[in-house]
């Protein structure tokens, strides 16, 4: 986890001849709430809240309560807990959040339902037990009671995966590979400021049509994707995280990525190299209700919004998904040892 100003503070001044200027002071790391920027644990729990009765300073106070019970409680628990804010709520609620906080736009295909999106205030509990993650979920309930009230709840998981490896999706393909390195933060991690470490989390809830998809050859399923199922390289690459090469043709002239690969669509050479950090898990509430849990973290939500509207008009894997619910979210930064998860968005100033 990023040191703290103490840690820095500690350091013993030494005395230095006038003449050898001092280096510049060294920079304090942001704070980044755990469970972002450590492995992916294999169990994850979305609970998401409104505040439907209150407004103004007291309510902010009551919340701010509230979220130090929390803290106690998750830190208590074997789990990581990051917490986010709707746009919403700082409409009615004094709390320190970008200007530009707003909600995602409509876009093409969707079929959200209005009671699994949206949300004041969301928690994605993650772990290694899911019924550690459950009634740890019951209890911060019951500690929301006369504040907050229970909008939604999603379950998820990683299928099993071997250690260093890219997780798969119910279309058995690798889901993942292009997450950016430690070069590609600056596209996840709000720069120096009030919101340094922060970011904002996508929320999508996307059902996957697996049985149409498995009637597919291999042939046809790897067309859709742009990668081979069995290693995910790139079509016409040799390892799965070589850069696809868009432009390579076969020899009768045609692209060995098709031009409405999945990987075309969605990759970052079409917004400037951004990308998103995506640390989705798989769903089931059903055998006609399966498939990926989305959620990717980002400096500008905008940028999930050129993707998808994107993959709309142009992206072969649309008619095998539909995304069903939605949610927008300001991530705080991380808050020091002994502090309170957003104590951040009380901050004066």
């Amino acid at each position: 986890m990023a040191a703290t100003a103490a840690a820095w503070g500690a350091e013993r001044v030494l005395p230095r001849s006038p003449q050898v200027p001092a280096p510049p002071p060294r920079a304090v790391p942001a704070l980044r709430q755990p469970g972002l920027d450590t492995p992916q644990l294999p169990h994850a729990l979305l609970l998401a809240y409104d505040l439907p009765d209150a407004s103004g300073s007291r309510a902010a106070s009551a919340l701010s309560a509230l979220l130090g019970g929390w803290t106690g409680t998750t830190r208590t628990a074997a789990v990581t807990a990051v917490l986010g804010v709707g746009p919403g709520l700082p409409r009615r609620v004094p709390l320190r959040v970008p200007e530009a906080f707003g909600e995602l736009p409509a876009l093409p295909g969707d079929r959200l339902d209005p009671a699994r999106s949206g949300a004041d205030v969301l928690l994605q509990l993650c772990g290694d037990d899911p019924e550690v993650l459950g009634a740890t979920a019951d209890l911060l309930d019951r500690q929301a009671g006369g504040l907050l009230a229970p909008r939604w709840r999603q379950a998820g998981h990683l299928p099993p995966t071997p250690p260093g490896e890219t997780p798969r999706n119910l279309f058995a393909f690798k889901d993942g590979t292009a997450n950016p390195g430690a070069s590609g933060e600056r596209w996840v991690w709000l720069p120096d400021g009030p919101y340094a470490g922060g970011t904002f989390l996508v929320y999508r809830r996307i059902a996957m049509r697996t049985a149409a998809f498995a009637g597919l050859s291999g042939e046809e399923q790897e067309a859709v994707i742009g990668r081979r199922r069995d290693d995910g390289r790139p079509l016409g690459g040799a390892h799965e995280h070589d850069e696809p090469d868009f432009g390579a043709k076969t020899p009768n002239g045609r692209y060995v990525i098709p031009a409405t690969a999945h990987i075309r669509a969605a990759n970052p050479r079409l917004d400037g190299g951004a990308r998103m950090l995506r640390r989705g898990y798989t769903y089931s509430d059903g055998p006609d209700d399966e498939g990926l849990l989305f959620c990717a973290y980002m400096t500008d939500p905008a940028l999930f919004v050129r993707v998808q509207r994107r993959m709309a008009e142009s992206d072969a894997l649309t008619p095998f998904v539909e995304h069903r619910a939605s949610a927008v979210l300001f991530v705080p930064p991380g808050a020091p040892a002994g502090a309170s998860l957003g104590e951040s968005l009380f901050a004066r100033g």
